[in-house]
């Protein structure tokens, strides 16, 4: 009954709101593009054009989901050589990963408004087998569309955060029947199968399987980067380099401040900051100055003859990170020391890194319990421990080195997610049922 109001208010809101939908393409850039997409209206010649095999559509929100998405897509089309692929995106950046990493292996578009008219036109222009929804992409008229048209839908590499758990819960009487069209729930870890069965979601329908954004790292590194970074920044041998990846706001403040103790012990060290939206690097840039620091962009180290010469780089560019990990000494993951869930530290680990990171890691645990059972992960609780351990790791490097192997070994011995998630999604491919 619940679900039937929720899709009922959602064919008035649509109506209701049309002429503002008209407006808000033509007012920004940034709706303006793929809006028919978001309409429902997807490119169907390009949809023809992908061939007869099963459909699979992955809806991945944004740069993570992505990066799972490709490697679940890999694990299928291994099992499934003619499979086809729709991939949906919300963000720009998420888009131009997709397409960049797909290319023509998958018609990528924008996903279509959560409004019953919107769903209803986009799935019956992709008529997928299996409807895949990563991490925690629960959307109630998605799942009721897919339900009446008979497509099977999965929630695959769920998670449900220690944070929003609470809120689920006390929603449970809203989510529950929309938890109960939902053929699979293949989870990350096993507090993630508990949460989404607090829920509400069927028992037998839920397995555990692990986290498909890892099974792409060890594949993904390469010596042409790390050679390619140490030229771009102009680094010596030997010369100790911090990142700080994925910073959020209220972070760089504490960041700076404990290099500003780091330089004091090892003057030639360089920081560089990688913010997690580029639309701060302006506020970024200003943060150092104010601090005293020289600072430079990375998109200012480019060009024949340039060279890095402030102490203090700013990662301006798109999709570069992980690849800037490897000429780390240390790494920081951020959105950890502000209440943001943290960010993936297996990324540095993978090239070998050591990894700090702050106490709100709630959105990894799983990759924190990896690293830590390595010795390869710490926490540090603010600004003044992180320029401690900082100092620390630099002061013992043999220690360092140590203990990054060990868990860049510890990830490379965690792969395989993608293959099970896959094997569950062709489970569901045979006859419709629930």
């Amino acid at each position: 009954m619940l679900i039937q109001c929720y899709t009922t208010l959602g064919w008035i809101l649509f109506y209701s709101l049309s002429p503002l939908l008209l407006w808000i393409p033509l007012s920004k850039r940034r709706y303006r593009d793929h809006f028919r997409e978001r309409l429902g209206l997807l490119p169907l010649p390009r949809l023809k054009a992908l061939g007869g095999g099963p459909r699979f559509w992955i809806h991945a929100v944004s740069l993570g989901e992505v990066k799972a998405a490709e490697a679940i897509a890999q694990a299928i089309r291994k099992h499934v050589p003619d499979a086809v692929f729709v991939v949906s995106t919300i963000t720009p950046h998420g888009r131009r990963l997709a397409e960049s990493v797909f290319k023509q292996q998958a018609v990528v578009v924008h996903s279509p408004l959560d409004a019953a008219p919107c769903v209803k036109r986009a799935l019956k222009a992709v008529r997928p087998d299996v409807l895949v929804l990563l991490e925690t992409e629960i959307w109630p008229l998605w799942v009721a569309a897919a339900e009446r048209m008979h497509i099977r839908t999965a929630i695959v590499n769920g998670r449900i955060s220690p944070r929003s758990i609470q809120r689920y819960v006390k929603l449970r009487a809203f989510f529950r029947p929309v938890l109960e069209r939902i053929s699979l729930f293949s989870m990350i870890t096993a507090a993630d199968r508990d949460r989404i069965l607090a829920m509400g979601a069927p028992r037998e329908r839920v397995v555990v399987n692990g986290n498909a954004k890892y099974d792409l790292l060890g594949k993904s590194i390469r010596a042409e980067d790390k050679d390619r970074f140490r030229r771009l920044l102009s680094l010596e041998e030997g010369q100790p380099v911090i990142v700080a990846g994925s910073t959020r706001t209220g972070e760089e403040k504490s960041i700076l401040k404990a290099f500003e103790r780091v330089r004091k012990a090892f003057p030639e060290a360089v920081l560089v900051i990688a913010p997690r939206h580029l639309e701060r690097v302006r506020e970024i840039e200003a943060l150092v100055k104010r601090a005293g620091l020289p600072c430079e962009l990375r998109t200012g180290l480019d060009g024949v003859g340039r060279r890095r010469s402030a102490p203090v780089v700013i990662l301006d560019t798109f999709g570069e990170l992980f690849s800037l990990y490897s000429v780390a000494t240390l790494a920081f993951c951020g959105a950890s020391l502000v209440p943001l869930g943290g960010q993936n530290p297996l990324e540095p680990a993978a090239w070998g890194k050591m990894v700090l990171y702050g106490p709100s890691m709630e959105d990894f645990t799983d990759a924190r319990a990896l690293l830590e059972g390595a010795g390869a992960g710490e926490t540090v609780q603010d600004g003044d421990e992180l320029a401690e351990r900082i100092i620390w790791y630099l002061s013992h490097p043999g220690t360092r080195e140590e203990r990054a192997a060990k868990g860049r070994q510890a990830v490379l011995q965690n792969l395989g997610a993608a293959e099970r998630h896959a094997l569950e999604i062709l489970k569901l491919t045979g006859p419709f049922t629930l």
